[in-house]
């Protein structure tokens, strides 16, 4: 196929298919979840091998792999990769579907098991593929621009992945506690933020954003760290958890008085709450 662009969409597409195909024999439209973040690496590996394979091969050696595709093939893997075991590890401990698509099947019709691939799974290898093209372009492109802006995307990856990836293990831990059960997680980065794992999450693709426009990607596809923004922040992540978590988290209101909901910083002094997350 001679399109990078129009090969990772193909292969984007066949790789949600496959969720979906395994969601339909086991009625759980929630493995999409685990199939998420590989899925960036997935797409990054397509365009990387287009790239690799139309550029001419020097002195007998294999057509090299320039190095946008390596930052991007690593990093992509190591963020994506690990929320996925962790998304996976959390999926095969619950015996019931997510209550999102629990609602969701219930409100659809007899052929939720089909309609499911259209507004689940294909949906959410669209915003894959749309939410990954800085990085794709990047691989693509044969420019690069200010120096600067490769460190600083690094190290907004690398903290967004600490506060993705700690955030996930401490509340882990603390809903493996006996002791916790009841009580609301407002220790370690949860003391400064109610969602340190969305924040890493959206401080990591501003990096991986940042550090596309060093390797040549336009500036417009900054629509894509902006998507992955106002999913975090409104739609899937913040927003849609805290719709009705008041309602089903004793404490977490005095817990909401006390933390940033968002943006890391010192707790308020409103005294101790304890809850339940």
């Amino acid at each position: 196929m001679s399109d990078p662009l129009l090969l990772s969409g193909c292969v984007v597409l066949i790789y949600v298919t496959i969720a979906w195909t395994i969601s339909a024999a086991m009625s759980r439209a929630d493995i999409v979840d685990p199939f998420w973040g590989p899925g960036f690496l997935v797409i990054v590996t397509a365009v990387a091998w287009h790239q690799s394979q139309t550029t001419p091969p020097t002195s007998g050696q294999p057509s090299p792999v320039n190095a946008a595709s390596t930052v991007f093939l690593w990093t992509t893997g190591i963020w994506g990769m690990r929320l996925g075991i962790h998304l996976f590890v959390r999926w095969l401990k619950e015996p019931h579907e997510d209550r999102r698509y629990a609602a969701m099947r219930a409100a659809g019709t007899k052929r939720w098991w089909l309609r499911s691939l259209f507004t689940v799974f294909w949906l959410q290898g669209l915003i894959m593929w749309i939410v990954s093209l800085p990085l794709q372009l990047a691989i693509l492109s044969s420019t690069n621009r200010s120096p600067i802006l490769l460190p600083i995307g690094l190290c907004l990856f690398a903290a967004g992945l600490f506060f993705e990836a700690v955030g996930d293990w401490q509340l882990t831990k603390f809903r493996n506690h006996p002791e916790s059960h009841g009580k609301v997680m407002n220790t370690g980065l949860w003391r400064y933020t109610r969602h340190p794992n969305y924040f890493g999450d959206f401080a990591a693709w501003w990096g991986l954003f940042t550090i596309s426009l060093y390797f040549g990607s336009p500036f417009w596809t900054v629509v894509s760290p902006l998507i992955m923004s106002a999913f975090l922040m409104k739609y899937s992540g913040v927003g849609m958890l805290e719709k009705d978590i008041n309602s089903r988290r004793p404490g977490y209101a005095e817990y909401c008085q006390q933390t940033n909901t968002f943006w890391p910083w010192l707790p308020k002094k409103t005294g101790p709450n304890h809850g339940n997350r």
